[in-house]
């Protein structure tokens, strides 16, 4: 497939990338330093800025067969770039008329009652971003979307074992999160869902086809 990256400079996106490649796929990654996208043959930087409209966004993600959003500002762009950007990619994706669209969130960002959770208490500004982005994706589009929620992220190897619908570990190797980001674009069992995660002791892809 041809395959559009949102935010494609960051930590789960440099892994990301490399998984989709092996899978076959061919990459557009943008970004807006796209001399920080990692080079690899199918993989191709595009120049994105989430502070533009919908219809310079729309120009730029083009005609792809799915779009994933892994952008974050790490709390210093919150409304720009992890609420109101995602909102925009989701439109601009309707307005070419591309329908598969995998968002990574995180932890119970549609559940703010559980924000009070530890770990969780210092990151409230940022799941309010992903409250609202995720929101519109499921009520306000008709997107065919997938919401991945890890936890904490860390940056460990990645076992390749998962634990899907649940969380059993209070953190997830990046590479994990990456794989599972990548296997859920061949999961079609995974639209309109919203899934959580974390390491764990499954394989990805019989984790993925249990949903």
């Amino acid at each position: 497939m041809k395959v559009f990256i949102v935010g494609s400079t960051g930590r789960v996106a440099s892994n990301l990338i490399k998984n989709l490649v092996d899978r076959g796929h061919e990459v557009f990654a943008g970004a807006r330093q796209i001399e920080r996208v990692v080079k690899m043959d199918h993989v191709h930087p595009v120049h994105l800025d989430l502070h533009a409209d919908v219809d310079v966004i729309s120009e730029v993600i083009d005609s792809v067969d799915a779009v994933y959003f892994v952008a974050g500002s790490r709390g210093k762009d919150l409304l720009q770039t992890d609420a109101f950007g995602a909102v925009k990619v989701m439109q601009a994706a309707e307005k070419n008329e591309i329908k598969r669209f995998i968002m990574l969130s995180s932890m119970y960002s549609l559940e703010p009652e559980q924000w009070h959770r530890r770990g969780l208490d210092q990151l409230t500004n940022y799941n309010i971003a992903k409250f609202f982005a995720d929101n519109y994706l499921v009520n306000q589009t008709s997107l065919d979307y997938t919401i991945l929620q890890p936890t904490t992220l860390v940056e460990e190897k990645g076992s390749g074992k998962v634990s899907i619908g649940t969380a059993t570990n209070s953190t997830n190797s990046i590479e994990n999160v990456a794989a599972v980001l990548a296997a859920i674009l061949d999961a079609d069992n995974t639209i309109g869902k919203v899934i959580m995660m974390s390491d764990g002791n499954d394989e990805i892809g019989a984790a993925l086809a249990e949903i």
